[in-house]
This record gives C-alpha cells, sequence and structure tokens, in this order.
C-alpha cells in the first residue's frame, strides 16, 4: 500500500532495529528506509541479516547488519555503539527482537520460560540502557535541543489471559511496563520518547506461522472486528508515526494495532437471531403478572 506519510519524515534519521531483518521488524526497516532514514540491523542469524541488508540495499536505502543477541550484555552495547561509529549519531531504536512457542503451562520448563524473558523483556531493557548514551539529549552526536525516540514491540496477550502462553505474556506484560517507567523518567531526565507498539495477529509473520500454523484451525477471523488478519504494513505505519515528528507529542503510550480483536468475544448468537431473541424476552416480560411487593418485616 501507498504510504500515507511524507517521503522525506524521518529523513537524516539512523535507526537501530533489533529483529529488524525478518517479519514486522523487516517491514519496519523498509519503511524507515523508504522514508528518509539510515538503518542497522541487529540480529542472530548472519545469512538472514545478510539478506535483509541486500534488499533494502537494492532499494536504495543506507543500511548495515550487526550481528547480536540482545540476551548478551556485551552484545547490545557493540552493536549500539557500531552503529553509532557507522553512521555519527542515534536516532531511533527499535526493540523488536522476541522469542515465542506454544506450550501449555505445565509443560513449560522454568528455562524455556527465562529464555523468553531474556529476548523479550531482559533485551529490550539491555538494548535502552546501552542506547540510552546517544539518544539522550546532548548525547554523542546530538544536539542539545532533543532526544531521541525508543519503541518497544509488545502483543496483547498479557491483557486478559492467553492459552498456552503464560512466558510470552509475562515477557510482553514487562516489555510494556518498562516503556511506561522509561517514558516517564527518561522523558522527565532526558527528553528520550518512549512508546511501544502491541500488534495482533499479523498475517505472513514468523509469529503467525508458530501460533497459529496450518495444522490449527483458527477461528480469529469469524470474531475479529475487522474480520482480518493485519499487515506488517499497518504495524510499520504505526512505528513511522510515532517515530517522526508526527508523534512529537506522544510518550509513554502503547498503540494497540490489532484490528479490535483484544476487545472481541466469539459470538454466542447469529447476529440475525439477536432481534427475534430480543422481541420474544420482551413479550415474555410484558405478558408476565405483575406482583404486589411484600415486605419482610
Amino acid at each position: 500500500m501507498e504510504s500515507p506519510f511524507k517521503a522525506d519524515v524521518v529523513k537524516g534519521k539512523v535507526a537501530l532495529i533489533t529483529g529488524g531483518g525478518s517479519g514486522i521488524g523487516f517491514e519496519i526497516s523498509t519503511q524507515f528506509g523508504k522514508h528518509g532514514a539510515s538503518i542497522a540491523i541487529m540480529g542472530r542469524r548472519k545469512q538472514v541479516l545478510d539478506s535483509a541488508v541486500s534488499a533494502l540495499r537494492s532499494l536504495g536505502i543506507q543500511a548495515v547488519g550487526l550481528e547480536g543477541d540482545v540476551r548478551k550484555h556485551e552484545d547490545a552495547k557493540r552493536v549500539v555503539e557500531s552503529t553509532f561509529q557507522h553512521f555519527g549519531r542515534l536516532d531511533i531504536l527499535v526493540n523488536g527482537a522476541a522469542g515465542n512457542f506454544l506450550v501449555s503451562a505445565e509443560d513449560l520448563s522454568p528455562n524455556g520460560f527465562r529464555t523468553v524473558m531474556d529476548i523479550d523483556a531482559v533485551g529490550t531493557f539491555t538494548m535502552c540502557y546501552e542506547a540510552l548514551k546517544y539518544l539522550k539529549k546532548g548525547g554523542p552526536g546530538r544536539r542539545s535541543s532533543g532526544g531521541g525516540t525508543i519503541l518497544n514491540i509488545s502483543a496483547t496477550l498479557h491483557y486478559t489471559a492467553s492459552w498456552y502462553q503464560v512466558h510470552v505474556s509475562a515477557a510482553k506484560a514487562a516489555i510494556d511496563a518498562t516503556t511506561r517507567n522509561l517514558a516517564l523518567e527518561w522523558g522527565a531526565d532526558y527528553d528520550i520518547r518512549v512508546n511501544g507498539i502491541a500488534p495482533g495477529p499479523i498475517d505472513d509473520t514468523p509469529g503467525m506461522s508458530k501460533l497459529a500454523p496450518s495444522e490449527i484451525n483458527s477461528k480469529a477471523r469469524d470474531y475479529m472486528p475487522l474480520y482480518k488478519l493485519g499487515d506488517k504494513w499497518d504495524i510499520a505505519m504505526a512505528a513511522l508515526y510515532l517515530a517522526s515528528d508526527a508523534g512529537k507529542f506522544i510518550n509513554g503510550t502503547v498503540i494497540i494495532a490489532d484490528g479490535g480483536l483484544w476487545l472481541s468475544r466469539p459470538r454466542h448468537l447469529p447476529k440475525d437471531a439477536v432481534k427475534q431473541l430480543s422481541r420474544s424476552v420482551e413479550k415474555r416480560s410484558r405478558d408476565a403478572p405483575v406482583g404486589v411487593p411484600r415486605s419482610k418485616l
């Protein structure tokens, strides 16, 4: 789809995107690049990084791939510093690296729980911690007039509860809490805006292939308010809004981009039966004899 934003809306900015080599992260990398930003992608798999960087450069986007694991503090520090050394500044950090798999709580080992927490929650904070030096107002490569932006990608799983996702729900809840707390502290102290995006089911992503594989007959489309899965483009546009001057007064907010799914429930009654049932209930209510209230005294 054609972007509603001007082509230069993030021109001159440098964005570091963890998990930016595939899925939603790659779409954010692409759209940021198409709108003028230089891109650094962090990931664990060199082949994925090389392919993503090649694709971005074919579009005329300045891009570099940096190998690293967000669970390792030394990797986070090295990648952030390498981004600054390569581009001379850092304006936007997008924390998109994530781990996920379906598993019932009793079959989930503490180590499996910890792994997802380390990637999603601890990894997000670690990247923020290392990027602070370069994002804060007056930091290296920055003017004293303003700070940078952090975007943390979470989910809506923890808003209620989700089957077989206790590990991910806990991790995403921690990410949202981190977003709000950093927005408070770093917004006040360093003029850094910290926001989040909570995607719902997004089509053609590694996450959907794990959470709704072809073996499972998902009924999500039957009761989603917008009756469709989202596109990676939808999340990238939300990220672009938050990272650009269009969102300059947005801080500490998590944008839910799920078509309203988190609000929805399965229909227990077909729509065409509601009117008939309502009339029947009303008639029964009107026809019922009116009793005289009696005091218990």
